[in-house]
């Protein structure tokens, strides 16, 4: 694939600040949910769906699609966001998120929405189900490639590391790993509750190529996911350093807005410093 232009580069960053203010409104009217995950996975979810995945929005269940398996459910309104903007669903429909009959709910319910491939809350299987689609479809001989989205607390989960084996052993290349590496988990960092690192230096332990990269740098992102479409004989697993609350200056970085939403007052802030943001991407496309 070609490397993006910067008038594409420039889009995308756009679409991802319109990402982030359509989460803020998600969580205000909700009440409830998580906000730090979602905007800080807002760049990587614009460049998988504006740019990476091989998917149809008019015909969600297309046999060659690729398939995008979202381990960490509770950040599913960067993907419901993602989604409505793509054109799966009208994006005023991300105002239900969490109501009682509500296609939207806290965590992803793949029988409810066209478009999710799987349905999760319980941390640390998503990989699990991705490995599995990634060896059934080997075994089908088919093209599509499997992603999985993951956070990198839920490696705190020994299924996580079961399916790293798996994955690894059977050289799964078309599946394609995502850590959000942000660092924070509901009780607080990481690094304090249960130490990851080394991180990368476990994944090729197990059989993995392993890329890092910046998870607000979308053009960084799509050259990983370009460079692990040419790996053979491994999984890869790309490693994406993100800030939590990413957009928003008063919350980055702060481990308890991991499941906190904003209030109203709070929302009205956090929106008027995006829609500035926006208006700077805008001006730099003239």
């Amino acid at each position: 694939m070609e490397p993006l232009t910067d008038s594409e580069a420039k889009a995308l960053a756009s679409k991802a600040n319109e990402l982030r203010q359509t989460i803020i409104e998600m969580l205000v009217a909700a009440g409830s949910g998580h906000t730090a995950g979602p905007l800080g996975m807002a760049d990587i979810f614009t460049a998988l769906y504006f740019h990476v995945l091989v998917h149809d929005p008019k015909n969600p269940e297309h046999p060659q699609r690729d398939r995008l398996v979202l381990s960490n459910g509770h950040i599913v309104p960067v993907r419901y966001a993602a989604m409505a903007h793509a054109g799966y669903f009208p994006v005023e429909e991300c105002l239900t998120l969490r109501k009682f009959g509500s296609r939207l709910q806290g965590h992803p319910e793949r029988v409810r929405l066209p478009g999710l491939e799987t349905t999760s809350g319980p941390l640390g299987s998503g990989l699990s189900q991705a490995a599995g689609m990634a060896y059934a479809a080997r075994m089908d001989a088919s093209k599509v490639r499997i992603y999985c989205a993951m956070s990198d607390g839920e490696h705190d989960a020994g299924n996580t590391w079961e399916a790293i084996m798996f994955a690894g052993a059977n050289k799964l290349s078309n599946l394609t790993g995502i850590i959000d590496r942000n660092n924070i988990q509901i009780d607080g960092y990481t690094e304090s509750i249960m130490p990851l690192e080394p991180l990368r230096e476990k994944y090729e332990a197990f059989g993995w190529h392993v890329l890092e990269v910046d998870g607000h740098n979308i053009p960084q992102f799509i050259a990983a996911c370009d460079e692990a479409k040419a790996i053979a004989e491994k999984p890869t697993l790309i490693i994406a350093h993100t800030i939590p609350g990413k957009g928003i200056k008063e919350i980055e970085g702060d481990y308890r807005w991991h499941g906190k939403p904003p209030t109203q007052e709070e929302g009205n802030v956090f929106l008027n410093e995006l829609r500035t943001m926006g208006g700077k991407i805008q001006s730099e496309h003239q």
